[in-house]
């Protein structure tokens, strides 16, 4: 079993390719390794709850660790209490330590 750590920078409003990165997950977590998904900058705006668009509570209940930037939160206004179950908020702390660790990185 793998570690990954996917960082997301992009909106999927407004970016189509930020399903694939998504899609990313979801297969490496099928496949029995550790995927953590750290959301950054204006990859933070769909952690908001919205009815309509459950996709990243989909990957936390599939076992991805969905971690959002506490910078990039507050930055765009987005309070702790309104993000999706499953998405956590964070520090950029947590990138630094698990690339320092060697997990297997990818930035979109």
């Amino acid at each position: 079993m793998a570690s990954y750590l996917l960082i997301e920078s992009r909106d999927p409003f407004e970016v189509n390719d930020v399903a694939y990165f998504y899609d990313l997950a979801s297969g490496l977590k099928e496949r029995g390794n550790e995927v953590t998904l750290f959301l950054v900058q204006n990859g933070v705006l769909p952690a908001r709850k919205n009815p309509t668009h459950n996709t990243l509570a989909k990957l936390a209940t599939a076992g991805v660790r969905i971690l959002a930037d506490n910078l990039s939160l507050q930055e765009r206004g987005i309070a702790d209490a309104a993000l999706v179950n499953g998405v956590a908020p964070a520090e950029l702390d947590v990138v630094i330590d698990q690339m320092a660790d060697g997990v297997k990185t990818l930035w979109h």
